[in-house]
């Protein structure tokens, strides 16, 4: 059923606007590799002046992420394999199918793919305040 849901909110959107794909090196201290598949801006009611963006992050075996914050509400689903994400200080294994929600501004200590051998793959949904960053890395 989340599939399902993911899949009818990548769909609405594309045919709303562009749907493109930009590849990013990756975060400092990171071998991920992060896909913006998604940016479009939002004109309904109560939205002006925010933007929906999609990333797809691929976690190759055993990578993590640094620590950082989003200064924006962060939807995660995983695509494929396990991701452990360390957020507010409390971690949790995510595994294909799972989703999860990260408030404003909350320290997401880590992520990691714990796996040595098996990629994993992420896909991110931010609701940003247009042409504002999504990602600061903790000082």
């Amino acid at each position: 059923m989340r599939s399902l849901f993911f899949s009818l909110v990548i769909l609405s959107f594309a045919a709303q606007g562009e749907l493109h794909a930009q590849h990013h090196a990756p975060a400092a201290g990171s071998s991920t590799v992060v896909t913006n598949i998604l940016q479009q801006v939002l004109n309904d009611p109560g939205l002006a002046g925010r933007e929906v963006k999609m990333l797809i992050v691929d976690y190759p075996p055993g990578s993590t992420t640094p620590a950082h914050r989003h200064p924006c509400p962060t939807f995660g689903y995983v695509l494929e394999g396990e991701i452990e994400s360390t957020f507010e200080g409390k971690a949790r294994l995510y595994k294909k199918g799972d989703s999860f929600y990260e408030f404003t501004n909350g320290l997401h200590n880590s992520a990691r793919n714990p796996h040595p051998t098996e990629p994993a793959k992420l896909l991110v949904f931010f609701i940003a305040e247009k042409d504002k960053p999504t990602y600061l890395p903790e000082k």
